[in-house]
């Protein structure tokens, strides 16, 4: 730690009044000293970390942190406000304020360093000495170790979540407690916990394994598994922690896990090696939920354990799709389990969309009659070829539904969602429900295994329900209400939704094209943009899409590149209305606007959204509109300008785009011209303005 902070780097006195403002000038500190070579470009990911979840912590500490490559070596800085500075705690402003830079190839033992560090703000004796501390030299020591903090408790109104001191371990290594090890008996449990800390068999007390992870693995990880393992001390439970943070992650034993009582993931980032955990009573919530309500979690999973409600685990490597933390709105729940079918949905549109537009290219129009490839297949025959990628992409297409429906039930109810949502969407395809049948049996399937889950059943047979008895019942439940309950009706409505598809002409087809285009570039690869995007490629998945379906897939992937390609140009023609930042990034632009990959715009719109919104969603209107009065077709669901051969009336395709890109990009050149002061002469990041994220996206598809 003694490279890592100096008195250089500590502000004792921090004047800012924004988080964005506070970050720079701790970060102009580490710039002084060489440890950043490009502000601008640190601070736009700092920035973008901070837009994945913000930093700020109960207790009034703010903990701003990011890998970068404008990082030479593992840096910290420390300020403290007097005033007070909001970074989204729950509790109000902090007045400590660590920025942790950690360049792009940081080794592991700087990364367990800075761990260490995170662990120790869960000490209250540690913040409550930063707060008296007068001198920038013994603040620096006291964060290096050097200095042990003074006996003092911390004051009432800036607690943190534990006043527990901090465990032996943690000042050795930042990470968590070796497997085995068990934890000492503390107060009596924390209310709502069961009566006595030794309720379990044999007398022994309540034994909780625990998983904590964030996106870059450096803080909140660390302070989770602190936060988790004091509160646990305090209720008199045993509880033992995985770290899998960026410094890797020690396996834990084997055996604690099977003795375990229950189970707790506290991650942002998805859980390695789920399935170690399947058949426990669980809780799975963010990390920030680890580090601020520690005791509610214990008391939660001990609760959890008392009925006998336990979980499946999950599959490997597979992204994390939770129902949503605790206090989360019914409204943000649907929308991930939507989102969650979404996201595996899309692969196989691209895949099957392209392949099916490659068999068209290649062996026409009329390639959708050719007979089966395993009956008739010649290597030289340009026609052969067609056919063979059409009947590939149809076959991928034919996976849209089922995929959508069981992984919208994996979103809800994790891996035994997947049987009855897969069933029932493949019952969709057969009763001719289609997409919307699809959403509806992903969302039937996933609250039957949540109410399955529910039923309390003894220990004997919880090894065979999520093998036998959840997929069984579910799968049987789920079939009959789509077979006989709810099918016709939503078959009805799909037919009734693509005959008004199919009847729109003139004025209503261009309103529809611009509402599109709105929804394209409302939120650049979030949940209005995919809507758009699911509804466009849920109508030419079917071997012979009509006319209209394909119209409006063409004017949802013009639409998209409209906001990447406007800010790349907008770069180009002002770049003096930009940072030098958001100038690099409109290079990339270029490439990802053609490649229809809307997020691309990301960075400008997260720097400057009142401006840069609502100009895209105008230029995609604009084109939307355009592309459906033009006519022009698209049976490819991604590709941009490199599908360009397989568009209908091509020419006025690339008009429309054309013109959405040059309306976005004169409104963005008038709105930023109308600024009293420009980046150029201003700090992009400082008081009051908002720092320029460099935002990556996160799948690669317009939506």
């Amino acid at each position: 730690m003694s490279e890592m902070i100096t008195a250089d780097l500590v502000d004792l006195d921090l004047s800012a009044d924004t988080k964005e403002a506070a970050a720079r000038a701790l970060a102009e500190r580490m710039v002084a000293l060489g440890r950043v070579t490009d502000l601008g470009g640190f601070l736009a990911d700092v920035a973008a970390r901070e837009a994945q979840m913000p930093t700020g912590l109960d207790g009034g500490i703010g903990i701003p942190h990011c890998r970068s490559e404008h990082v030479t070596e593992p840096t910290l800085a420390f300020g403290r406000s007097a005033a007070g500075i909001d970074f989204g705690a729950p509790d109000g402003p902090a007045d400590l304020i660590f920025l942790i830079a950690a360049p792009a190839g940081a080794d592991d033992a700087h990364l367990t360093i800075l761990s260490s560090l995170a662990r120790q703000l869960m000490n209250a004796e540690f913040t409550s000495a930063l707060r008296s501390v007068d001198d920038a030299t013994a603040a620096a020591a006291l964060i290096r170790g050097e200095e042990p903090p003074a006996a003092a408790a911390a004051p009432e109104d800036s607690a943190t979540v534990s006043n527990a001191a901090a465990s032996a371990d943690t000042a050795a290594d930042g990470k968590a407690p070796v497997p085995g090890a068990t934890v000492d008996d503390g107060p009596a449990p924390a209310p709502g916990a069961t009566d006595t800390a030794t309720d379990t068999e044999g007398g022994q007390p309540f034994r909780i394994v625990a998983v904590t992870s964030c996106p870059t693995g450096i803080a909140h990880t660390y302070m989770a598994a602190e936060s988790l393992e004091n509160a646990g001390r305090e209720a008199g439970v045993e509880v033992v922690v995985e770290t899998q943070g960026s410094a890797g992650f020690t396996r834990l034993d084997p055996a604690v896990v099977a003795a375990a009582d229950g189970v707790i993931f506290a991650h942002d980032v998805p859980v390695r090696n789920k399935d170690r955990f399947a058949g426990k009573p669980t809780v799975d919530v963010g990390v920030k939920a680890g580090i601020n309500k520690p005791a509610k979690l214990i008391a939660e999973v001990r609760a959890k354990a008392a009925r006998g409600e336990v979980s499946a685990g999950s599959a490997p490597g597979t992204p994390v799709e939770r129902a949503g933390d605790s206090g989360e709105g019914y409204g943000t729940k649907l929308r991930k389990w939507l989102m969650s079918g979404v996201s595996y949905m899309v692969p196989f549109v691209a895949a099957g969309g392209l392949l099916i537009a490659l068999g068209f290219a290649i062996g026409g129009y009329k390639i959708n009659k050719a007979p089966s490839v395993m009956d008739h297949f010649l290597w030289t025959q340009a026609d052969s070829w067609g056919a063979l990628f059409f009947q590939i992409g149809v076959v991928s297409f034919g996976f849209l539904v089922p995929v959508l429906a069981g992984y919208i039930a994996y979103g809800m109810a994790d891996r035994p969602g997947l049987v009855p949502g897969f069933v029932g969407g493949a019952i969709s395809l057969t009763i001719n429900a289609g997409f919307l049948g699809g959403l509806a049996a992903g969302l039937i399937a996933g609250g039957v295994v949540i109410g399955i889950q529910k039923v309390k059943i003894p220990a004997a047979l919880r090894g065979i329900m999520p093998v036998v008895v959840i997929p069984l019942i579910s799968a049987a439940i789920v079939g009959f209400l789509m077979f006989v309950v709810i099918g016709k009706p939503i078959a009805s409505a799909q037919k009734g939704m693509t005959d008004w598809l199919n009847g729109l002409t003139g004025t209503n087809a261009v309103l529809l094209g611009a509402l599109l285009g709105l929804m394209m570039c409302f939120d650049l690869g979030g949940p209005v943009n995919k809507v758009a995007y699911t509804f466009a490629t849920a109508g030419i998945a079917v071997a012979s899409p009509s006319d209209s379906a394909m119209k409006i897939m063409a004017a949802v992937m013009a639409a998209g590149m409209v906001p990447p390609l406007a800010m790349a140009l907008a770069t180009t023609v002002r770049g003096k209305l930009f940072t030098q930042t958001e100038r690099e990034n409109g290079k990339a632009a270029w490439v990802l606007g053609a490649s229809f990959i809307s997020e691309g715009a990301i960075p400008f719109a997260a720097a400057d959204p009142l401006r840069v919104i609502p100009s895209a969603m105008v230029g995609g209107a604009v084109t939307g509109s355009l592309s459906m009065l033009f006519g022009a077709t698209l049976r490819a669901p991604h590709g941009g300008i490199f599908v360009v051969p397989l568009i209908g009336n091509p020419f006025l395709y690339l008009i429309a785009i054309a013109a959405g890109v040059c309306v976005t990009t004169a409104l963005v050149v008038l709105l930023k011209g109308l600024r009293k002061q420009t980046p150029e002469g201003a700090t992009a990041g400082g008081a009051g303005a908002p720092i320029s994220a460099k935002a990556e996206p996160k799948e690669p598809i317009a939506a």
